[in-house]
Formats: C-alpha cells, structure tokens, sequence
C-alpha cells in the first residue's frame, strides 16, 4: 500500500511539473495585438507573431506584446514664425507600428517607441515648417501649414517603423505682443472703416445740396422768366392769392369779426 501511495505521488508530481511546463509553452495573444519573441541564444526573432494562443521554449523564449491599434497622442510645442513671434503648437496624432517593422522597433528602440519617437520628431519637424511662414500666414494659411507638417512627419515616422493614420493642428496660438498687434491693426481697420463711412456720407451731403442749390437756381430762373413774360398779371394773381390766405387766416381767429365791403351796419353804442 505504502508502494501505491509512493507511485501515484510521483504521478501527480509529475502531472503537476508537466502542467506547469505547458502553462509556461503557452501565451495568448489578444485582439489589436502582435508579439514578437526573444529568445535568449538568437536574439529578438524576425518573426511577428499574430492573434491567438502560440508555444514556445519555457525559460528559452519570451514574448514581447504590442500594441498595433491606433492610438491618439498629442504633442505640444513651442516654436518661432518666420517673423520671429512666438507661435504655440498642439498637435493631434493618431499613430500606429508597420507589424513587419515590430523586431527592429524592438531590437533599435523599445516598447516604449511612441514615447521615444513621436515627441522628437514632431518636435523637429514642426519648428522646420513653421519658420517657413510669417504669424498672419499661419492663421490665414493654415491648411497649407497642416498639410506640409502632414507629409514631412508622414514621411519622417516612416524611417521609425511607424504609420501615421491621421495628423491635425488642435491648438494654435501666438504671443501677447502678437495678439495685441493684430487687435490693435483690428481697431485701426474699423477706424478706417468708420472714417470711409463718413467721408462718403459727407460727399454724399455735398452732392445733395450742390443738386438742391441747383434745382432753387432753375426755379429761381423760371419764376424770374415768368415775371418777365406775365408783367403786371402775374404780380396781380400774386396779391389776390396773398390776400385769401390773409382772409382765411383772419377767419379762423375768434376775435376778429369781418364785415363785407360795400355793406353798412349800424352799431348802438350807448351815450
């Protein structure tokens, strides 16, 4: 009996080793993920290993998990314009590693490769686009501005093994005395806006009375023809006119009593 226990010991020590043997063989790779394996008498190994449970040499091999989705990361910088002003930068990546290229990320530069890469080249490659333009170019241009760092740092993360699925300007501004320059120039335009305004409404003044002036002038000058051609008729239909507008006005007024021309009235006023 004691011989049986002994044996299914060893049995299940064995199972036991043997189930922890295989645990070790074995590593899942989740969904977005690659892994690359380093084996310590060959070095980082050239094959990239894709989703799904794999085996491999316990204590001899390990793999080494990354990330291959998109992820966003921004970048801050500070830089100078073509006019020397002070520009602040964010920019807005969306990143991610060529699969093929994982072994030489990881032999050259690390897990941490975003950490080490995106803010060095980003940094240089923003300040070279950036001193190609004055302040107001910036703002004005800004698309062109986006689309040059866009190529450039394309181009640039290229060398690094990385791809770059998307590239934007989030945040841009300028220094105080910039910011109080273009408000200033912003007043001035309005000042210069208000002043077109009233020069153009004083010529317009201007044309409306010399056109006034004019029109009193030809009337004048007809009136003064009239006269000339009328004689005294006119002067007469001028004074039977004036006197109606006397007598009406007087009719109106409740103190004055009038008395027809050619009637008499006889008033009894006492002694």
């Amino acid at each position: 009996m004691q011989r049986l226990f002994t044996s299914l010991g060893k049995i299940g020590l064995g199972l036991a080793v043997a189930g922890s043997v295989a645990q070790t063989a074995l590593f899942n790779v989740d969904g977005g993920q690659r892994a690359v394996i380093f084996d310590r008498f060959q070095g980082v190994l050239k094959e990239v290993v894709g989703e799904g449970t794999h085996f491999l040499i316990p204590w001899v091999q390990k793999p080494i998990l990354f990330d291959v989705r998109s992820r966003p990361r921004n970048v801050p910088v500070i830089t100078g314009s073509k006019d020397l002003q002070t520009v602040n930068i964010t920019l807005r990546v969306l990143f991610r590693p060529q699969l093929n290229q994982l072994p030489n990320i990881y032999t050259n530069i690390g897990v941490d490769y975003d950490e080490r890469i995106l803010p060095s080249i980003t940094n240089e490659v923003l300040k070279a686009v950036v001193a190609q333009f004055d302040a107001s170019e910036m703002i004005t241009q800004r698309e062109l501005v986006s689309q040059k760092v866009n190529e450039e740092l394309t181009e640039r993360a290229a060398h690094f093994g990385l791809i770059l699925d998307d590239i934007s300007l989030t945040h841009l501004t300028f220094g105080a005395e910039f910011t109080q320059a273009v408000e200033q120039k912003q007043v001035a335009q309005q000042d210069a806006e208000r002043s077109r305004y009233l020069v153009e409404k004083a010529e317009q003044t201007k044309i409306a009375a010399i056109i006034s002036a004019e029109g009193e002038k030809t009337a004048a000058e007809l009136l003064a023809k009239a006269f000339g051609d009328a004689g005294e008729g006119l002067v007469e239909l001028r004074k039977i006119e004036a006197a109606e507008d006397i007598a009406y006005q007087l009719s109106q007024s409740r103190n004055v009593i009038y008395l027809p021309q050619g009637q008499q009235m006889l008033l009894n006023i006492p002694a």
